[in-house]
């Protein structure tokens, strides 16, 4: 399974660690435990030890007698550097209990100690299960200790709410419970894994709005602010994927670590996606490609007092997902986006998904004011020729998270089952 290296600091709530190192060995985890002085006034060194099988080390002058291996690999011969070994063999670092003070020692980047030590020279997914009173819950410093390490990415594991320590007292502070630290191991295992699976995949996803000119000033356009194009990007990068966005108009700017083509008009956009494409093994559709154009933009300004064109006639862009769907390898994922309107809308998707030969296509209704254009939240329902997902309302992020999952079982399709767990890089 996976190396767990779990980290108590001093809280009554230390108990808790118990029953979660425990639960990973049974789930097959190799579990080491790195404990503070102070967490020993709540929970000896020798519960861990009986537990996990292996030692437990406070401090980073005293020896590790396991040389920094976890249960059930050999030991080294040479002796390593404990607050290093440990943490530079782990795939996860659990803290929990963390206390307010052990809370800001890792926002402030201090290593006083084996744990805080270990904790900044983790490279690996780093959890933090807050444990303590309400009110030091509350307190600004420790909120704002709380941010800074979820801005740096830590991951934090929220208290409960309920009885605390302090008799008769109930409030939010309470450690989550054991079931759920280990569930907040393994998502953030599953996530770490599907990083590495998706390194090298090359996706290309399109954003914003095309905007066909009128004149050199005006243009005719859509409401689209990219903020689902550029959550897609994001969201395929932070999983390992090389991608790259082709940009019309945005509200938002593209994220880090993109490679990003500008374009104006749907003729632009088909070109670099032309050029783009075939290089790709994943299509993620989610610009709003305008379907019709005026007929004949003229190259300078119509100038108002020389009165303006009554009518304006429109002819019908190309159909750029059509086109790339048509030319695509077997080996490729298309993914498209749909803005229906009213109840229709899912019979409207359903034609495009088989007319188009998609693999998904992601449907949200715009006639609704609290999703869709310019908000930050989405409600979607992802068809595929096997059914169809509803994602309840949820920030873009998430929504993008739940688009990249399908991908991966269209993936799984496309390779027979054979139980991949993302697009493997393709040679072109």
């Amino acid at each position: 399974m996976a190396r767990l290296l779990l980290g108590v600091s001093g809280g009554i709530a230390a108990y808790k660690a118990l029953e979660t190192a425990r639960l990973a060995v049974r789930a097959g985890h190799a579990v080491r435990v790195i404990q503070t002085p102070a967490s020993e006034r709540f929970v000896g060194r020798a519960s861990f030890a009986a537990l996990t099988g292996a030692p437990v080390l406070r401090s980073e002058f005293e020896p590790d007698p396991a040389r920094g291996a976890y249960p059930g690999e050999p030991v080294p011969e040479r002796t390593p550097i404990s607050h290093l070994a440990l943490v530079e063999r782990a795939e996860v670092l659990l803290i929990a209990p963390a206390t307010a003070n052990t809370v800001a020692k890792l926002a402030h980047g201090l290593a006083d100690n084996l744990l805080s030590t270990a904790a900044l020279a983790a490279a690996c997914p780093v959890l933090v299960a807050p444990a303590m009173n309400d009110r030091m819950y509350r307190h600004p410093a420790t909120r704002e200790n709380l941010a800074r390490l979820a801005e740096r990415g830590v991951r934090i594991v929220p208290p409960r709410e309920g009885e605390l320590a302090s008799f008769g007292e109930r409030g939010v502070g309470r450690l989550a419970e054991p079931e759920q630290l280990l569930e907040a191991v393994e998502t953030a295992l599953a996530g770490e894994r599907a990083h590495h699976a998706w390194r090298g995949v090359r996706v290309l996803v399109t954003a914003g709005g095309t905007r066909e000119p009128i004149d050199s000033v005006r243009y005719v356009g859509n409401r689209s602010s990219g903020r689902m194009g550029a959550a897609l990007a994001a969201r395929a990068a932070a999983r390992g994927a090389e991608v790259s966005m082709v940009c019309a108009s945005m509200s938002v700017p593209p994220p880090p670590g993109v490679r990003v083509r500008r374009v104006q008009t749907a003729a632009e956009l088909q070109a670099a996606c032309q050029a783009e494409f075939p290089r790709c093994q994943v299509l993620l559709m989610a610009a709003a490609v305008a379907d019709f154009r005026p007929a004949a933009p003229v190259a300078h300004k119509l100038k108002k007092d020389a009165g303006l064109p009554r009518t304006i006639e429109l002819e019908p862009t190309e159909d750029v997902l059509l086109a790339l769907a048509g030319s695509r390898r077997p080996d490729q994922v298309v993914v498209g986006f749909a803005a229906e309107h009213g109840e229709q809308g899912l019979a409207s998707a359903r034609q495009k998904l088989a007319r188009k030969r998609l693999d998904a296509i992601v449907v949200n209704d715009v006639s609704r004011s609290d999703i869709g254009f310019e908000a930050d939240a989405n409600e979607v329902v992802i068809l595929t020729a096997a059914g169809e997902r509803r994602v309840e309302r949820a920030p873009k992020e998430r929504v993008a998270d739940a688009v990249l999952d399908e991908v991966e079982r269209a993936w799984r399709e496309i390779r027979g089952g054979g139980g991949a767990h993302a697009p493997r890089a393709a040679s072109v």
